[in-house]
């Protein structure tokens, strides 16, 4: 009885083992498999793919979630292609909208922030930081390259002998440090290739560095920025009384403002936006930095950040980032004069519009009921959201025509705009000539040569929209005008949010069904209309793939 069992527990064993085995190939051979198709993503496709792909997906499951939650109580479910532009809008952050904001349940309104979240410019950055960093494998140090030698030469070793018991294994005698003297020499060609592999390394870890330093920047700006605005509004009793009539909870107004203005999306839970605190200076200007360190002033931002960790931690890393910019393959990583002159540039165009708002607006309609101090603090909030933020403490269709032509050339300008003057762009002009004269060399596709500029497509857009607008051109001429739609276009290619609205007081033909909406003007467009502006909206938010387009078209 007793050789039964053991003979039965030695075959159960013997099961086992080969269970365990079958399991870790079949855990191998998975891992394997999504090893090769992320390396694939990596290395092989084109990165405008990855990222279309990663736009849609995220729209669309935002399009699903807002989908199956409830609206707030007492509100009408907007329809499917408001859901799914709204869905867009804040993937792409460009706070375009057709449907008032109060309708969304604060359920809803979390899933928009978290949308705003995982569209934003600095959080997918971070994301292609990650992905870039398995573009470099990393090497092992001197010490393991000696570990390797001395193995592969049948010395007396461990197979887990590691570079922290070298020292403990030659007292014990196991290796001898005449062994060690009788290496063979390091010749150049090897110490080019030593050089070569500390280089790869260090580029492996200080990328690691600087995407962990991108991830600490949104959670220390998001979690300040969230604290002071809910500590204003909770201190402050007429934007606490605000929140209050509206049935916003304070703890998600603060949190969806914040993730809105650092990324630079413009939506704001209420239904006109921030111009229900138009009088509360004290958040505009706690708003306006988050504005443009989130956008225009990133990439200073980012570089002084670096800097001063450089000259705290003394860290090889940082040093390395500082000096090799251009290498480390972060668009939003300039030298430290092209952030100096972004800097100026950012706050040159504020300057210049600001004192063009002021003294246009001053006296209009448009700052009726504002003090002298909250004139000058809205005037600047809204100068600076011209540039992709899209808030507004304004109606925009009260301003005058020549500060809106302004807007809409703000709105186009690309956020990382900067003067340079010609002498300090000599090194950078001869680069490019090289560089372009390697691309001639392997030439260009046919698609590549016939594509437009992005002006031209802009020009197509409007035209499209016209066409899907013509009744209401005819019908409804103050609402329906040409440089309304401009603007709506622009904002949306700007992923800005700017929108003139709609006004029932402008209609030449009054008619009853007629009601004011605080949603954007494009909810009041075909919905074939809507659906052009969502592929400007796609179109903008990957404009960076366009810019080197149109080349081949000569006006002349």
């Amino acid at each position: 009885m007793s050789n039964t069992i053991i003979c039965f527990g030695r075959k159960l064993e013997h099961f086992s083992s080969n269970s365990r085995s079958k399991l870790s190939c079949f855990n191998q051979s998975y891992r394997g498999l999504i090893s090769t198709c992320f390396r694939f993503l990596v290395f092989r496709v084109n990165p405008f793919w990855v990222q279309l792909a990663y736009f849609i997906v995220v729209s669309l499951v935002g399009f699903g979630a807002l989908k199956m939650s409830n609206p707030k109580s007492g509100s009408v479910s907007p329809n499917n292609i408001d859901v799914f532009f709204t869905s867009v809008s804040a993937t792409t952050v460009s706070s375009m909208s057709t449907v008032e904001m109060e309708v969304f349940s604060n359920t809803q309104l979390i899933i928009i922030t978290i949308l705003m979240l995982v569209g934003g410019e600095v959080f997918t950055s971070m994301l292609g930081l990650l992905l870039g960093r398995f573009r470099f494998e990393k090497r092992p140090s001197f010490d393991g390259d000696i570990v390797n030698s001395i193995s592969n030469r049948g010395l007396q070793s461990d197979c887990s002998l590691t570079s922290k018991n070298i020292s403990q294994e030659v007292e014990l005698g196991r290796i001898t440090c005449s062994a060690l003297a009788n290496e063979k020499p390091i010749t150049d060609l090897e110490s080019n290739k030593n050089l070569t592999s500390d280089s790869k390394s260090l580029k492996y870890k200080a990328t690691g560095y600087l995407g962990y330093l991108v991830l600490g920047y949104l959670l220390v700006v998001h979690a300040v920025g969230s604290s002071l605005v809910s500590m204003y509004v909770s201190l402050v009793p007429s934007a606490r009384k605000i929140l209050k009539t509206k049935g916003i909870d304070i703890r998600t107004f603060s949190f969806f403002t914040v993730v809105s203005t650092l990324a630079n999306c413009g939506f704001v839970p209420t239904n006109e936006n921030m111009i229900v605190f138009k009088k509360n200076s004290g958040l505009l200007l706690l708003l306006i930095p988050q504005i443009l360190i989130g956008n225009t002033l990133y990439p200073a931002c980012l570089r002084a950040l670096i800097w001063v960790l450089d000259k705290m931690t003394k860290k090889v890393e940082f040093s390395y980032i500082l000096k090799n910019w251009k290498e480390m393959g972060y668009s939003h990583l300039l030298s430290g004069l092209h952030s100096s002159f972004l800097a100026a540039t950012v706050f040159g165009l504020t300057l210049v519009q600001f004192i063009l708002f002021c003294s246009m607006e001053w006296n209009s309609e448009t700052m009726d009921g504002f003090s002298s101090y909250q004139k000058v603090v809205g005037s600047l909030f809204q100068v600076v959201n011209s540039r992709y933020a899209g808030e507004s403490v304004v109606d925009l269709s009260t301003i005058s025509s020549a500060i809106l032509v302004l807007f809409v050339v703000m709105m186009y300008l690309p956020p990382y705009t900067s003067f340079i003057p010609i002498k300090y762009q000599k090194k950078e002009i001869e680069k490019e000539k090289v560089k372009g004269s390697q691309n001639e060399s392997a030439g260009k596709s046919i698609l590549e040569c016939v594509l437009f500029s992005q002006l031209s497509y802009l020009a197509i857009f409007i035209i499209l929209i016209c066409i899907s607008e013509r009744q209401k051109l005819k019908e409804d001429p103050l609402n329906f005008n040409v440089l309304n739609i401009t603007i709506e276009v622009v904002s949306a290619y700007g992923n800005v949010g700017f929108s003139t609205g709609y006004s029932c007081k402008r209609r030449l033909k009054g008619q009853q069904w007629c009601t004011d909406s605080c949603a954007g003007f494009a909810g009041r467009w075909s919905n074939t209309g809507k659906f052009i502006l969502i592929v400007v909206m796609f179109f903008g938010r990957f404009k960076n793939f366009s810019f080197k387009y149109g080349k081949a078209w000569k006006l002349s």
